[in-house]
């Protein structure tokens, strides 16, 4: 028997007496987390930890280079009590591949399934029970730790696991509409790390976010850095449009992240609601008349419409002029997020259930 399921064998601990419903994304410390490391070729077996600090020399390539990585998913309480992720074997997927571009080791999928089922379990009175609207929100990562001056890769790394529960990204009651302005920044060179999830991209786009929500908006939306013409992303999500003629299209750029939820909700839109899906180039200017709802999408935002963007000094309305969520990302927001918490039947095969 593992050390996490020593903690909740025989009876499962009573939930943490807080309030879900009024939860915001905000860190939460929980008791345990989940730690291993690799030296010398190989990777620790793991184990759960409670100290929620991590002790790194002052010459780590993750201070200094950047050598860090991370994900993103979450686990939900079913009708009937089971705690579901959400393909996290995409997740593992993803952190693979940012660890090759950043010359880490990659964490082996069972070990990264392993490290989230064993954290969302010992931590199972942070996960908000069914319908109150939160979710335990689950962050594994990768980070290179130990002794170096020069540019190279570190020598030893650490996969760390830690969970908090969390409510909705943005905070408003029901499906909040947020909206967006167009950058002057760049996100991503057309060949650099744009399509990796690592926390160099995120730190980049910190003062875009910022200029944006100087001018009303809640994040910046991001052009192509070649021709400043194409969507790629906005600051935490990527980008899904319901255009004219039953049209559901989202940007085809390489420079973007490769989203889970994108991934699901382009399946939904046209198995389940019949809509023409196309992964292209979406020419902002060109092509916005023809916009009859957006949305952000991502594990933290899930589907939030966005009634406005900010374009070359002015807001440019949606649905109902912005005012409220359209049907089209009301609907996709539904099956979504029925899946997610057990609430449909999911015939794709998507949820995976964390023993308990």
């Amino acid at each position: 028997m593992t050390t996490s399921q020593t903690t909740v064998a025989n009876k499962l601990p009573e939930k943490k007496a807080l309030n879900w419903a009024e939860l915001g994304f905000s860190y939460q410390p929980t008791e345990y987390r989940f730690r291993a490391i690799h030296k010398d070729g190989k990777w620790s077996e793991g184990e759960l930890i409670t100290s929620d600090m991590i002790s790194v020399h002052e010459g780590a390539p993750a201070l200094h280079y950047a050598q860090q990585c991370f994900e993103g998913l979450k686990a939900q309480t079913a009708p009937d009590g089971r705690v579901l992720l959400f393909r996290p074997e995409l997740n593992a997927e993803r952190m693979r591949q940012a660890a090759g571009r950043l010359l880490m080791p990659e964490v082996p999928e069972a070990l990264f399934i392993r490290g989230v089922e064993e954290a969302v379990r010992a931590n199972y009175a942070w996960i908000p029970p069914h319908g109150s609207g939160a979710s335990l929100y689950i962050r594994p990562m990768l980070i290179g730790v130990g002794q170096n001056l020069g540019l190279k890769t570190a020598k030893e790394f650490e996969f760390r696991v830690f969970v908090s529960p969390v409510g909705p990204y943005y905070k408003s009651a029901g499906l909040a509409v947020i909206s967006l302005a167009v950058s002057e920044l760049d996100r991503a060179a057309p060949a650099g790390t744009g399509n990796f999830k690592i926390g160099a991209n995120y730190a980049g786009g910190l003062l875009a976010t910022r200029l944006a929500q100087e001018l009303g908006a809640n994040e910046a939306l991001f052009l192509d850095a070649r021709e400043r013409r194409y969507i790629d992303e906005a600051g935490s999500a990527n980008i899904v449009v319901a255009m004219t003629g039953g049209r559901f299209v989202t940007p085809g750029s390489s420079a973007v992240l490769p989203s889970v939820t994108r991934r699901s909700v382009m399946t939904l839109a046209e198995n389940e609601m019949g809509l023409k899906t196309e992964q292209r180039a979406i020419d902002l200017r060109k092509e916005i008349s023809e916009f009859e709802e957006v949305a952000a999408c991502g594990t933290a935002a899930v589907i939030s419409p966005v009634g406005r963007i900010y374009v070359d000094g002015q807001w440019h309305g949606f649905y109902k002029n912005g005012e409220e969520a359209g049907p089209v990302m009301q609907k996709v927001y539904q099956l979504l997020v029925g899946i997610q918490r057990g609430e449909i039947a999911d015939k794709y095969h998507w949820t995976h259930n964390v023993s308990l």
